[in-house]
């Protein structure tokens, strides 16, 4: 990699529990502590203390300190962002809230749409004009942008975004605006759209803007506190974030552009389950990240994310494309479920178990933390079921009360059905777990894709418990339970590159193409990605990608297209075609085809992953003692063998149903299922046919 021979720390902040990883000497040390919402930064350096400790590291012996939090998505869901401005050109103050103009629920009369985060009178208008191809039309009025003072002001405004009308293809006036602001602010901060986002479709790039400006300040005084923080500690060592695109960038570009850390959490698990599936030559996984407030999932094909130029946050409507804050940045694609081990179940006017989407969270907490939760949640049935070891939950340090969970249950749920606290359990968790798999299915589908002959990758505090009942019913036959799966995202981002994209729209036809025009403007690209990247690598070989995004005259969209090296009029022809035709099966002849934008990433290089083998030979594991594990097939509880991850060696083999327990999570096996450990330590679960022999 990258860093190797370096002592590294990754910190993932979730919404419950706050994950640690130290890699040093070849070993990897974790640890999970619970998240403090009050003040992030707490939790963090308390998980960075214990896992030195345990570790019998010191603070400047780390090279290299990895970071990824879901607080920058969490604002925007929960409006706790700045008070912002936006400044628009004349005529265009209502485009955010405009949207897309259509209806993404198409028979509901009561629709709800997605709210701007800038109220529209804090959104001012101001005379200008660019053209599309970037001459200006009508001259900026810098009176009028000096007159917005007072009101600034007046409203307390914390931050401002500015937004002019084809600022992708002439930035001039959107500068201009911006050094009058800070000349007059130097403590508000100022986002440009065409700094965050500078790509065609004016709803899309003021709508990321809006949300770059919306969380600004708070991630800029969470991130400064956290390297105060850090530095207090002897931690001097560069801090790098992790971004939703799966790459690592510094902390000033963090700072400037905070809305590229939208899932970033998220994707340090993705980066994870595509290092293990390159590990075992596994060509379709499926990655399963269950943690203590969202399950994500994300398809993986070749050992490689899907990836996606635009993501929504905030949706009205869970599922429902549209209904959410279009943002225009790199990320990796995946579907984000409100089923967590703190999502919070109840029975509503249909007598129907619903579980989700708010959550428990860390505090107060599931009711069987004692903290004062009183809801039932995930965590509490799978307490019930059998699946948690009351005594042993984080190895001991915080052990749960199951009479609590049982009174939860029974108050939510179990009165309500005329059910056993028990049963109820079962309710909840095959609510939970079908409602994972129909968000799988609907994503896959949404790609063009199946769960067929896929394996399932799962890793987070929660995921192990869920994982076969999980794959049986999207009728998948295997799981991977990697090595230290509880804290799955922070290994993750131990894995990750140093890397940045930027996008710029440069619009071309292949008819009349500028191969000059366009190799100066990828040349530019590549001069402004490596300044962000040789500060976290100075030394380190980069490798680049590139792409356009291309269509065909007269339609809507476009393609995405990967560049061809070198490349011309006739290699890009040849490349739209061949991309054309994997996405819609046929080409359309005689039709000039347009580029739209431009793509480049440049990321420092990875070590090839270590193959793995996934059949070791077959030695009987010995369990430790048997435990009471509720039989989802017999709807009854059955005795299970019980072990401990840590004591079993690659080429152990074990039959459900049994647990593996370890300190940040336990793996269950249930009935039917065989589980074996691979040679780099990861639990392997596979369905067993009647008959068959462990």
């Amino acid at each position: 990699m990258t860093h190797a021979g370096t002592t590294r720390l990754a910190v993932d902040i979730g919404g419950t529990f706050t994950d640690v990883a130290l890699a040093h000497g070849g070993e990897i040390v974790t640890r999970k502590v619970p998240t403090t919402p009050a003040a992030p930064e707490d939790g963090v350096m308390s998980g960075v203390e214990t896992v030195l400790a345990a570790a019998d590291v010191p603070p400047e012996a780390v090279g290299l300190v990895l970071h990824g939090t879901t607080l920058t998505t969490n604002a925007i869901i929960e409006r706790k962002g700045a008070r912002t401005a936006l400044i628009v050109s004349e005529g265009f103050r209502d485009s955010v809230e405009m949207a897309y103009e259509n209806r993404f629920q198409q028979y509901d009369i009561n629709v709800e749409k997605p709210t701007p985060l800038v109220p529209r009178y804090l959104r001012w208008p101001v005379r200008e004009r660019m053209s599309a191809k970037g001459i200006p039309v009508i001259t900026l009025d810098e009176e009028r942008v000096m007159a917005l003072s007072p009101e600034i002001v007046r409203y307390g405004i914390e931050s401002i975004a500015v937004g002019f009308l084809h600022s992708y293809a002439n930035d001039a006036h959107e500068r201009r605006v911006g050094e009058i602001l800070r000349d007059a602010h130097p403590d508000i901060p100022v986002t440009l759209s065409s700094e965050v986002c500078p790509e065609i479709r004016e709803y899309e790039r003021l709508s990321t803007a809006c949300a770059n400006a919306y969380v600004q300040p708070i991630m800029a005084r969470y991130l400064g506190a956290l390297a105060e923080c850090l530095r207090g500690h002897a931690l001097t060592c560069p801090l790098l974030m992790m971004m939703s695109s799966g790459g690592l960038t510094t902390l000033e570009t963090a700072i400037r552009f905070p809305v590229r850390l939208v899932e970033s959490g998220p994707a340090g698990g993705a980066i994870l389950a595509s290092r293990i599936a390159a590990e075992r030559g596994l060509d379709r996984v499926l990655s399963f990240d269950m943690g203590g407030t969202t399950a994500k999932i994300c398809l993986i094909d070749n050992g490689a994310p899907q990836t996606a130029r635009s993501f929504e946050v905030a949706r009205a409507y869970r599922f429902t494309k549209g209904s959410g804050l279009p943002l225009s940045i790199p990320v990796i694609k995946m579907v984000e479920i409100g089923a967590g081990g703190g999502s919070i179940a109840r029975v509503d006017s249909l007598g129907r178990v619903r579980v989700g989407p708010d959550s428990a969270g860390a505090t107060p907490g599931p009711a069987c933390y004692g903290g004062g939760g009183i809801d039932a949640t995930v965590t509490d049935a799978d307490l019930m079921l059998g699946r948690i070891d009351a005594a042993d939950f984080a190895g001991g340090d915080m052990p749960l009360a199951t009479d609590k969970a049982a009174e939860a249950l029974g108050d939510s749920l179990g009165e309500a059905l005329e059910m056993t606290p028990a049963l109820a359990a079962f309710a909840l968790s095959e609510v939970v777990e079908e409602t994972m798999a129909s968000a799988a299915r609907v994503h896959a589908v949404e790609l063009g894709k199946d769960m067929a002959g896929r394996t399932l990758v799962a890793f987070g505090g929660a995921a192990p418990l869920h994982a076969a009942q999980l794959v049986d019913k999207l009728g998948m036959d295997e799981v991977v339970v990697p090595a230290d799966a509880g804290v799955g995202s922070a290994i993750g981002f131990l894995k990750a590159p140093i890397a940045y994209e930027i996008v710029r729209s440069q619009f071309d036809c292949l008819s009349r193409f500028d191969a000059t025009a366009a190799q100066r403007l990828l040349g530019e690209m590549r001069a402004t990605a490596e300044a962000v990247v040789r500060l976290g690598a100075p030394e380190a070989t980069l490798r680049a990608s590139s792409s356009a995004q291309m269509r065909y005259h007269g339609q809507g969209h476009e393609i995405s297209v990967a560049v061809p090296d070198p490349f011309c009029a006739d290699t890009l022809h040849e490349a739209f075609e061949a991309a054309y035709r994997r996405h819609y099966g046929r080409t359309i002849p005689g039709v000039d085809i347009e580029v739209l934008t431009w793509t480049l990433e440049l990321a420092t290089e990875v070590e090839a992953p270590a193959p793995v083998s996934r059949q070791p030979a077959c030695e009987a594991g010995k369990p430790e003692t048997t435990k009471a594990l509720f039989d989802c097939q017999r709807t009854a509880f059955v005795d299970a063998a019980f072990y401990r991850r840590d004591k079993l060696r690659p080429g152990t083999c074990l039959m459900g149903p049994a647990l593996i327990a370890e300190v940040q999570t336990t793996t269950v096996v249930p009935t039917g299922f065989e589980a074996s450990i691979d040679s780099a330590g990861a639990i392997v679960m596979r369905r067993h046919e009647q008959g068959e022999e462990a």
